[in-house]
């Protein structure tokens, strides 16, 4: 593969708010300071929403292909994500990205497959792959199974 660039822009607007843009993309993006820090503002993306967001984006896209490749057929995809800012030897680090997946497939002989695709996804995920802090997948436990089944006969 070819080397591939992503072109960004940002114009400081005033306070800790600034506007995010891209030459490729019709959307401009407001970001600021999260709340948590000094004058920081609510209710705007901040740039550990934007790291959080990189990582689960790529996540379903990389799920995507592999699904596609491994011919896993599925209903829905849904992934909550959790990043984890820490203060470390005095310096602000994301120290963990927690990926929540929700899959639905439509038949119980898929469970074991579909559990191998999202796992795969997490190993191959570029920006995962690309970042210091750790990436995990949450494993299942009694209130959490990251995938369901419909029944197909429903339909």
């Amino acid at each position: 593969m070819e080397k591939h660039q992503y072109n960004i822009f940002l114009k400081w607007d005033s306070d800790r708010k600034g506007h995010l843009s891209s030459p490729e993309l019709p959307t401009v993006i407001e970001v600021a300071t999260p709340p948590e820090f000094e004058k920081g503002i609510p209710n705007i993306w901040s740039p550990e929403h934007l790291f959080t967001a990189s990582v689960v984006s790529c996540f379903m896209t990389t799920f995507l292909a592999i699904s596609e490749y491994s011919k896993l057929d599925f209903i829905s995809f849904e992934c909550g994500s959790e990043g984890i800012l820490e203060k470390i030897d005095g310096k602000y680090l994301m120290t963990k990205i927690i990926l929540k997946p929700m899959l639905t497939i439509t038949h119980q002989s898929k469970v074991e497959k579909a559990q191998k695709v999202l796992e795969m996804s997490e190993r191959a995920c570029l920006i995962s792959n690309s970042i210091k802090c750790e990436v995990f997948l949450k494993p299942t436990s009694d209130n959490y199974n990251p995938i369901s089944l419909v029944d197909s006969k429903a339909k």
